[in-house]
C-alpha cells in the first residue's frame, strides 16, 4: 500500500530488495513525470513461473493450478533456477507501474526504450550495480545482441531519498544528459533459432549467487590484465562466430526435408566451454564447475544435442542446451535426467540435486501487454 508521500511497503515478511527497489524507482519516476506524490492506493501481486525456481513438495503438488504453483516457501528461502528471475521481476514491476500511470498500453513499443533505461536503473541499484544488463535487455526487448552501457551512466543517479534524485532519475530515464548519453547496443531484435533448431533448459536445484561471482571474477580481472584481457578476447571472437552461425543458418532457405548442418555451432560450443573452464581454473570462481562440465557432457552425446553451457553468470545455474526440435530427443533427455547423480567431486565443493528438464523454451518477444483472463484467481 503506498500513501502520499514517499512508498512504503507494508509487509509482514523479510523484504526483496528488487522488489523494493523497483517500486521506489518506478514511484519516483512517475510521481515526477505527473508532477505528482499523490499515488493513491495500490494493490501489486507479483507472481512467478514455476520455472524460476527449483521444485519444492508443496510446487509439485500444486502444479494443477497452472503456471504459478504455490512452493510453501519464503521467497527469500526458494532455489532460484538462474534464468534471469529477478531481471525479469524488475523489469515487469516497473513497466507495470510506468505504463498504468503514465502511458497508454498501445504505446508500449515506443515506450520500450524508458523503459529498458528505468529497468536496468533500477536492477542495478538492487543488485550494487553489478552485471552487464543483458538479462534486463532481453526482459524488455526479446532475444537480441546486446553490448551493455557504461557505468557512468548509472553512477550520478545516487541514492533514493537524496537531494535531486528525481530530477537526476528523471533525465537519467529520458536520455536527457549530453554528458552521458544511453550507448547500450542492443540489434536483432526478434532474434530465432535456425529451422529443425530449439532450446532447452535444466534446472539443477543448486543456483549460484550471480553478484557475489561476477564481483571475484572482476576482481580477478583487475588484478591480471594481460592474462584475463587475452582469455576475454577469445571468448567473445568464439562468441561471435556462433552468433553469426546461428544467424546465417536462421537465414538459410533450404528444402525444409533437408535437416541443417549444425556441426561448426557445437564446435563453437565446446570451445566456449573451454575458454569458461579456463576462466573457472584463473579466477578461482565456480563458472563451469566439475559437476557442470560432467552434466553437460553427459548431456552433450545424447543423440540430437548440439551443445550446451552454463549461461549468465555461470555458476550452478540452469544449464541450457541447443537440440534438434524433435519429441524423442527430449525423451531421451529426460531419462539421462531422471536418476542423474554426480560421480565427480566438485572442484568449488557445490552439489547438484534433481536435474529436471523445463518447460520453458526460446522466445524472441520481450515485455508485452498481458490479457487479464489467464490471472483469474489470483488478481
Amino acid at each position: 500500500m503506498y500513501g502520499n508521500n514517499r512508498p512504503e511497503l507494508i509487509s509482514d515478511r523479510r523484504r526483496n530488495p528488487f522488489v523494493e527497489t523497483s517500486l521506489n524507482y518506478a514511484l519516483t519516476y512517475i510521481g515526477y513525470v505527473a508532477d505528482s506524490k499523490d499515488f493513491g492506493s495500490l494493490s501489486i501481486t507479483i507472481l512467478a513461473d514455476n520455472d524460476y525456481y527449483s521444485e519444492t513438495a508443496s510446487s509439485k503438488d500444486s502444479k494443477s493450478r497452472g503456471r504459478f504453483a504455490n512452493f510453501g516457501v519464503p521467497l527469500h528461502e526458494a532455489h532460484k533456477t538462474g534464468l534471469g528471475s529477478s531481471a525479469a521481476l524488475v523489469t515487469a514491476l516497473v513497466s507495470a507501474l510506468v505504463i498504468h500511470r503514465t502511458l497508454h498500453p498501445d504505446d508500449l513499443g515506443a515506450g520500450r526504450e524508458k523503459l529498458h533505461n528505468l529497468a536496468q536503473a533500477a536492477h542495478c541499484a538492487a543488485q550494487g550495480k553489478i552485471g552487464s544488463g543483458f538479462d534486463v535487455a532481453a526482459a524488455v526487448y526479446g532475444s537480441c545482441l546486446y553490448r551493455r552501457f557504461s557505468p557512468a551512466i548509472l553512477e550520478k543517479v545516487g541514492d533514493v531519498g537524496s537531494p535531486g534524485f528525481e530530477e537526476r532519475l528523471f533525465n537519467t530515464v529520458e536520455d536527457l544528459d549530453t554528458e552521458r548519453r544511453w550507448d547500450t547496443e542492443c540489434v536483432d531484435f526478434g532474434m530465432r533459432l535456425p529451422r529443425g533448431m530449439q532450446m532447452v533448459l535444466c534446472d539443477v536445484d543448486c543456483g549460484s549467487q550471480t553478484p557475489g561471482m561476477v564481483k571475484k571474477v572482476l576482481e580477478w580481472r583487475s588484478q591480471n590484465r594481460k592474462e584475463a584481457d587475452t582469455l576475454w578476447d577469445t571468448l567473445q571472437a568464439n562468441n561471435e562466430k556462433l552468433r553469426q552461425e546461428l544467424k546465417r543458418l536462421a537465414q538459410e532457405d533450404s528444402d525444409p526435408a533437408s535437416p541443417l548442418d549444425y556441426t561448426a555451432v557445437r564446435t563453437y560450443l565446446q570451445t566456449s566451454r573451454s575458454h569458461l573452464r579456463a576462466m573457472s581454473r584463473q579466477s578461482g570462481v565456480p563458472i563451469e564447475p566439475s559437476v557442470q562440465t560432467e552434466l553437460l557432457d553427459a548431456a552433450s552425446e545424447i543423440e540430437g544435442v548440439i551443445g550446451g553451457v552454463v549461461p549468465g553468470a555461470g555458476g550452478y545455474d540452469a544449464i541450457v542446451l541447443l537440440i534438434r526440435d524433435d519429441p524423442a530427443v527430449v525423451d531421451r533427455l529426460n531419462a539421462l535426467f531422471e536418476n542423474w547423480k554426480s560421480s565427480v567431486e566438485d572442484d568449488f565443493g557445490g552439489k547438484i540435486g534433481k536435474v529436471r528438464l523445463l518447460g520453458v523454451r526460446h522466445g524472441s518477444e520481450g515485455v508485452r501487454n498481458e490479457t487479464l483472463e489467464q490471472y483469474a484467481g489470483w488478481i
